[in-house]
């Protein structure tokens, strides 16, 4: 069975961003993000510079500086957020599932990945940090998440 992962800095980034999106001031100090959040500030700092470098949040020094989102929330996926973090979201040995070959009786298993990836893609990408803010998931999602196997606990 495979457990997706998400990395620390990937789930704070995201709390961060969702954070920002929520906010009804014009901008938010890292430090006010970083209290609302539970976030420790020099790692949110680091995460902040990340975003910021892809592109998803806008930031200004000085007295009235602070974080803003560089994009509407709705403009926003949660796979957008984690790539700007972790990279691509699906690797299978640090590598992209189609750059991985198996031979003989395991060649099928790269299918399987790059289907891990379309999945996991489909969910990532529909969902924006507006819906999240909004608390309203498309329908989809709620379905999924609403399948009681999805919220079994298997073999760890």
């Amino acid at each position: 069975m495979l457990d997706m992962r998400l990395s620390a800095r990937a789930d704070y980034a995201l709390r961060a961003a969702i954070e920002l999106a929520a906010t009804d001031r014009s901008h938010v100090t890292a430090e006010q993000l970083a209290r609302a959040q539970h976030i420790p500030g020099k790692f949110l700092e680091a995460i902040l510079t990340q975003l910021r470098r892809a592109g998803l949040v806008r930031s200004q020094r000085g007295p009235e500086g602070g974080f803003w989102l560089a994009r509407p929330a709705d403009e926003i996926s949660l796979a957008d957020v984690i790539r700007a973090i972790d990279g691509p979201l699906v690797g299978v040995r640090g590598e992209r599932p189609e750059k991985v070959g198996y031979i003989r009786a395991a060649e099928p298993l790269q299918t399987v990945w790059i289907a891990v990836r379309a999945n996991e893609r489909a969910i990532l990408e529909e969902v924006t940090l507006e819906h999240i803010v909004s608390g309203h998931l498309p329908a989809r999602i709620r379905k999924l998440a609403d399948d009681p196997r999805a919220w079994a606990s298997g073999p760890a």
